[in-house]
């Protein structure tokens, strides 16, 4: 891409593969780009490695040499984040270390301009928590690039609980000036593209390890009678079992330990016995000195009666009705429109299909029955379906019809929920404070005062009840149900202490019907460490869907 015109100024913190990548893109797009690293010299070097890379794509004629000699000089070494000059964006794309890209964030917001974009290459952590105590969060989001950001197009564009929208439609711009396409979704763990993707590698896991299969048979049917590019056993080998295993752990844990993401043992030991893929010569495979894999034999006539069977042994279906769920249910939230969920399962992971596509032809209908003969035979939590699919299985409207992202989480449904935070002088009277509202979810605060503890200045029980119950109401109401608890279980795991702040993040994870189910963990705010984990079951008196 060209640009005889000076583009803006870019820096890049981090000069690794990724932060190398992205600053060859912005080279070639004209921008002027500035190249951090906190290890001595690495910036220098990554300037060189970037001008031999230019250098030989002109050799192959895939840039002018003209282009190539313009993109190198727009590269410039800066030693120090104070060092550089006024920006108009700034990607950080270090480590994932939430501390460290804190304190990136706070030097970068002291120094640059109150309208500089500043950016994360996350793919893991959450952007709100990056923003956290800066100067002008608004201007705080992910730009979370794909490996090798030159070749690969998708850019998703991440928003926290306080980016200005002014900011989200700069940077959606500004990657599309770049030749990206970008897709933009909340701060959901593992965004989109990571989120929705972790059945692709569970469900072969899962098969394998249950003895449903080999490796081998497992990917070939995924792959040539699925259309996939790569069969998931051979892909989490390319990528890493150690990288893959760490991205999926993120997005566990991130969930509250959603067994729907849990990572599995098989996998678990894999890395466990340093077997990690191609970069150490063996994984859930055998590679030579090439690189290829030895001894791989499909059984392609096990592979298609598989297929062919029922939806516990379909490697096939089962993969595609959890990838189905995934999508639906981040739509059905609010975290990110349909449209966007497909493009971005489609270039970010090269799916035949986006799995809301699948869904339309499969029928959503078809796919809800399967979770729930999957959730009989292996119960658990993992294959329940998400309340917009299941409300198709039924044959009841509600929040499957929100996925044309006709109503975002900001809509009617919340309205009545913010009505009755308002009016509980119970949860007031504490001073609890509602922190975030969404469907299905909440977070409330709460500061453990004199009148909360006991003797030794720790927390009754009670009180640590009381602010879960609170965020277990605001999130089993959110979708126009009127709820009442039909029971609760809580297991204190540490003690809160005077003065303590903690967070009470609720998640409504089953709503058939008339019956929900809602986990809520507390939290201490300045560790993260776990006070208390809840459990409620609510019971709809009048639902609003029609």
């Amino acid at each position: 891409m060209t640009n005889a015109a000076p583009g803006p100024a870019v820096a890049i913190i981090g000069t690794g593969a990724m932060g190398s990548g992205i600053a060859q893109v912005a080279a070639q797009a004209g921008c002027s780009v500035h190249l951090v690293d906190a290890l001595p010299g690495a910036a220098a070097a990554a300037r060189d490695r970037l001008a031999a890379t230019l250098d030989r794509l002109a050799g192959k004629g895939r840039i002018s040499r003209e282009d190539a000699d313009a993109a190198t000089a727009r590269l410039t070494v800066t030693e120090t984040v104070a060092d550089l000059p006024p920006c108009a964006l700034v990607i950080e794309a270090i480590r994932e270390d939430l501390a460290d890209k804190r304190a990136i964030f706070a030097a970068l917001a002291e120094r640059q301009p109150a309208d500089t974009l500043l950016a994360s290459n996350t793919s893991s952590l959450d952007v709100s928590a990056i923003a956290d105590g800066i100067a002008h969060p608004g201007r705080v989001l992910g730009l979370h690039f794909f490996n090798p950001p030159p070749l690969m197009r998708l850019v998703e564009v991440v928003h926290g609980d306080r980016t200005d929208d002014a900011v989200l439609e700069r940077a959606t711009e500004l990657m599309r000036a770049w030749g990206k396409t970008p897709v933009r979704c909340t701060s959901t763990p593992g965004f989109i593209v990571n989120r929705v993707a972790r059945p692709f590698y569970g469900e072969a896991q899962r098969m394998v390890e249950a003895g449903v299969a080999d490796p081998a048979t497992i990917d070939y049917a995924l792959r040539e009678l699925a259309g996939f590019r790569m069969g998931p056993l051979e892909l989490t080998d390319l990528i890493g079992q150690d990288v893959n295993l760490a991205v999926g752990t993120s997005v566990w844990e991130q969930t509250g330990r959603d067994e729907r993401y849990a990572p599995t043992d098989y996998q678990r030991r894999l890395v466990r016995d340093g077997h990690l893929g191609r970069k150490s010569g063996r994984g859930v495979f055998t590679y030579d000195d090439t690189g290829r894999p030895q001894g791989v034999v499909p059984d392609e006539d096990l592979a298609r009666r598989l297929v062919a069977g029922p939806v516990v042994t379909n490697p096939v279906a089962r993969t595609l009705a959890m990838l189905v769920n995934e999508a639906v249910d981040l739509v059905a939230r609010g975290e990110a429109s349909a449209e966007d969920v497909d493009t971005a399962m489609r270039l970010g992971t090269n799916y035949p299909r986006g799995p809301l596509e699948w869904g339309a032809e499969i029928g959503l209908d078809v796919v809800a029955a399967q979770l729930a003969e999957l959730d009989a035979a292996f119960p658990g939590g993992r294959y329940r379906p998400s309340p917009a699919l299941a409300s198709a299985g039924t044959g009841t409207t509600g929040p499957a019809e929100r996925l044309d992202g006709a109503e975002g989480p900001e809509g009617a449904d919340l309205a009545h929920v913010r009505r009755m935070w308002a009016d509980d002088r119970a949860s007031a009277g504490l001073g609890m404070e509602l922190v975030h509202l969404d469907l299905d979810r909440a977070r409330v605060r709460l500061t453990v005062g004199e009148a909360m503890v006991n003797g030794h200045e720790i927390a009754h029980g009670g009180f640590i009840f009381t602010l879960a119950d609170s965020a277990f109401a605001l999130a089993c109401n959110s979708r126009g149900r009127l709820t009442v608890a039909a029971g609760a279980d809580i297991t204190f795991v540490a003690a809160a202490r005077l003065g303590d702040v903690l967070v009470a993040e609720a998640t409504q994870r089953t709503a058939y019907g008339r019956s929900g189910l809602t986990d809520v963990t507390v939290t201490r705010e300045s560790d993260g460490a776990v006070i208390a984990e809840f459990r409620g079951r609510s019971r709809s008196l009048v639902s609003k869907e029609k």
